[in-house]
């Protein structure tokens, strides 16, 4: 099935998703293949460990960040990028209120069908 977003996401006309734990989404775009989402942390929020099998590439647009990806730990801060390659255990704990764009690649099937998310959390 051919999925796809609109051509231009305003995100001044979106509300946010919230996920719980001090963490909330928007949608940027996505087909089959991509997908880029806005995070948005409060301070202490969490992205608990968890896997999954798509590559990630995350931009930290403002905040800061401690992700541990595959047992490495590791400070960032607005302007910073992340790469994550697919099947490795990852998460962050935000340390700077702050938002994160995530890139996934091929696109994440579970976001779209509104299934729980459960490795965001407060901590």
């Amino acid at each position: 099935m051919k999925r796809f977003s609109d051509k231009f996401i305003l995100t001044d006309k979106m509300e946010w998703e919230e996920l719980g734990g001090g963490v909330s989404r928007k949608f940027l775009g996505f087909d089959n293949q991509i997908m880029m989402v806005q995070v948005k942390f409060e301070k202490g929020a969490e992205g608990t460990p968890h896997a999954h099998f798509h590559t990630q590439s995350t931009y930290c647009a403002s905040g800061k960040f401690e992700f541990t990806i595959d047992g490495e730990k590791q400070i960032v801060k607005g302007g910073d990028g992340v790469y994550i390659e697919p099947n490795l255990l990852h998460g962050a704990i935000c340390l700077e209120a702050g938002i994160l764009i995530d890139v996934f690649s091929p696109v994440r099937e579970d976001f779209l069908e509104g299934g729980e998310v459960s490795y965001f959390g407060k901590k």
